[in-house]
């Protein structure tokens, strides 16, 4: 017999019985939720056989593996779908995601978005006829025959079964995939599901290879949470800043400029230009030192960095080593550039720490499928900041770096809705790393010996460290629910000796700094267009391109109107006149559609009284009042950076 920890009661169950059993057994509500298991801390299929005592946690579609497990079946019902309605089609992969499923297919002719509505009946004629789901294994040889026919599943065969290792399968009736699972128990065990889209994807996501047909969709347990997320889907659409940003004319894209290379409009640079100068002087506060430095430099730098070797890929390289004298590259970042500012001289103790701030234009060689709005483009500016410091001060210099980026979320009204992730090398990736082992280790330990000091409740990245360190990823959503980093903070103990960085210590002794790396809000153009979903265009008042728009009521308003536009400009205000020959409720409509915070109407009696009347965008008439006690209102809501 085993003894089953079940959230710390101990339950016996005989050896070999399975996670599925063990469901039963505990009632037949919980067998039908189940979605997959955690055996001492490891995801596991509900087929697992139990072998000795551990801890068992039963996940359902409450928990994110059960959610990731639930998907993932429903997208072998999609591939299954697809394989009953067009024979002859190659399969590639089908996951699940953060919001759902994919699974991308080599069509024998393309299919149109028309063509959801048939699959999607299809799969719903599966989940109907409840067909058991089985997990079986062979060895390579039999696993290459059993997808002869499938040329993506073949080279995927090949590369897991480097190892040695059996190959795993998943077969629901007349449909088998190679997966490596978990799944449901049955094909009925799936309710509501609803298909979303229909895109290209390159195969691996690498445009030298073919262009699949990625099919999205989505399913829940209840129809009603399917309702629920598919509104909400709706409403994203329209808080999506590729869409609202382009109507609200904060940017634009040219095909003749460069895909991933956005033109900030005057609206939009406004709010940019607004962002640095509130940053820069933030960090001055804080005792940070700017720099500017080349947006170019030659390969000798990027060797010293590693970035030539772990990182060329990524990056803009100008000239071709094998006939050029020099070769340029655009910088994909700055460490390597600050570095040089303080190798510019001797260095003691006294200097440490050492903080150099830039607000820096980088480029990255991004794929194009990669590429969205102004989320992910290939030259981008970001609040970038490199940290020299003593090992002793390292870990009050690192709180004070998240403290920093802590203060600008809050201030933006984004810090709610962040997400910690530490993230850590991968040790069976050497090849993507600098240092040893060792040093990885101590960084590690050390870094996660910070953050548990400092209280923070993170996630851990296996792989997501940069290449010379480990990072504290600040992540994010956008309004579909993707997932990207914001702000990073990392530790770096291996580049300071790779640039030969020094400082005399008090004994006189060589030493290395430890260094930081950090932004404080990260890229700004991806800070925009997360503003501009989290507000759906509506800023706040320190933030609107425009701030006070002025609406007279009727021509012979207008020299007042002036008049008071000359007080406010006065104190810094952005505002702006409409002085066309409308009507003052076409007036008021269009200023709404603009999302500017106020409006200041001017009438006869606000003339006869000295008054003027306002309007806000979303409390709407607040009636006429004096024009100081207007300023006073507005002076204290931009300069506290109140959101409202």
């Amino acid at each position: 017999m085993l003894n089953i920890n079940l959230k710390g009661q101990i339950k016996e169950y005989e050896n070999g019985t399975t996670v599925a059993d063990v469901a039963k057994s505990i009632g037949m509500g919980l067998y039908k939720a189940a979605c997959a298991a955690k055996i001492n801390g490891e995801v596991k299929d509900l087929r697992t056989a139990l072998t000795e005592d551990c801890e068992l946690e039963i996940l359902t579609f409450e928990d994110e593996e059960g959610k990731k497990a639930y998907w993932h079946t429903m997208s072998h019902v999609l591939a299954q779908a697809v394989s009953r309605l067009y024979p002859g089609t190659k399969f590639a992969i089908g996951p699940a995601i953060d919001n759902g499923f994919y699974y991308d297919f080599d069509f024998a002719a393309p299919i149109n978005m028309e063509a959801l509505a048939k699959i999607e009946a299809e799969m719903k004629k599966i989940i109907k006829e409840n067909i058991a789901i089985e997990r079986f294994e062979l060895p390579a040889s039999e696993a290459l025959e059993l997808m002869k026919d499938q040329d993506y599943k073949l080279e995927l065969i090949n590369e897991h079964s480097a190892n040695g290792e059996n190959i795993s399968f998943y077969k629901q009736g007349d449909f088998v995939d190679l997966c490596a699972g978990p799944h449901l128990m049955s094909t009925g065990m799936l309710k509501a599901l609803k298909l979303t889209s229909l895109t290209g994807a390159y195969w691996r996501g690498d445009s030298t290879k073919k262009m699949l047909q990625r099919i999205y969709g989505t399913a829940y347990p209840k129809q009603a949470d399917l309702d629920a997320y598919l509104l909400q889907v709706e409403e994203a659409k329209k808080r999506d800043h590729n869409k609202l940003g382009r109507e609200l004319e904060l940017f634009t894209t040219s095909e003749v400029i460069g895909q991933g290379l956005p033109i900030l409009l005057p609206k939009g640079a406004r709010i940019i230009q607004l962002l640095q100068r509130f940053v820069e002087d933030e960090e001055q506060r804080r005792g940070w030192q700017l720099t500017k430095t080349p947006y170019m430099a030659k390969s000798d730098l990027y060797k010293i960095s590693g970035h030539w070797d772990h990182y060329q890929d990524g990056m803009f390289v100008l000239g071709d080593e094998s006939k050029d004298k020099e070769v340029f590259a655009l910088r994909p970042m700055t460490c390597p550039f600050q570095y040089q500012a303080y190798l510019n001289r001797k260095r003691s103790y006294r200097d440490l720490p050492l903080r150099y701030n830039e607000t820096s234009t980088l480029f990255r060689n991004e794929e194009s499928g990669e590429m969205h709005g102004l989320i992910r483009v290939r030259q981008f500016t970001i609040s970038e900041g490199h940290l020299m410091c003593t090992p002793e001060q390292l870990e009050q210099e690192f709180k004070s770096s998240l403290e920093l980026a802590i203060y600008m979320l809050k201030t933006l009204g984004l810090y709610e809705d962040v997400s910690y992730r530490f993230s850590q090398w991968d040790p069976n990736d050497r090849a993507k790393y600098i240092g040893t082992e060792q040093q990885w280790n101590e960084a590690q330990t050390m870094m996660g010996n910070i953050l548990d000091h400092l209280g923070i409740d993170y996630k851990i990245g296996i792989g997501e460290a940069a290449f010379y360190g480990p990072k504290l990823d600040i992540q994010i959503k956008n309004v579909h629910g993707k997932e990207d980093t914001l702000i990073t903070i990392q530790i770096d103990q291996l580049l300071a000796e790779q640039f030969g960085m020094y400082y005399t210590d008090k004994d006189g002794e060589q030493k290395l700094p430890c260094i930081i790396h950090r932004t404080s809000i990260g890229c700004y153009e991806r800070t925009l267009a997360l503003l501009i979903e989290k507000y759906a265009g509506a800023f706040p008042l320190w933030l609107a391109p425009t701030q006070l728009k002025l609406l007279p009521i009727a021509d012979r308003h207008l020299d007042y109107l002036y008049e008071v536009k000359k007080e406010l400009d006065a104190l810094g205000f952005r505002t702006e006149v409409d002085d066309r020959s409308e009507k003052i409720g076409y007036k008021i409509r269009e200023a709404q559609l603009e999302k500017v915070p106020y409006m200041v109407l001017v009438g006869d009696k606000d003339i006869e009284n000295g008054t003027v009347s306002i309007r806000h965008r979303k409390d709407g008439d607040l009636g006429a009042m004096k024009l100081s006690e207007f300023i006073a209102m507005a002076v204290k809501e931009r300069d506290t950076k109140e959101i409202k």
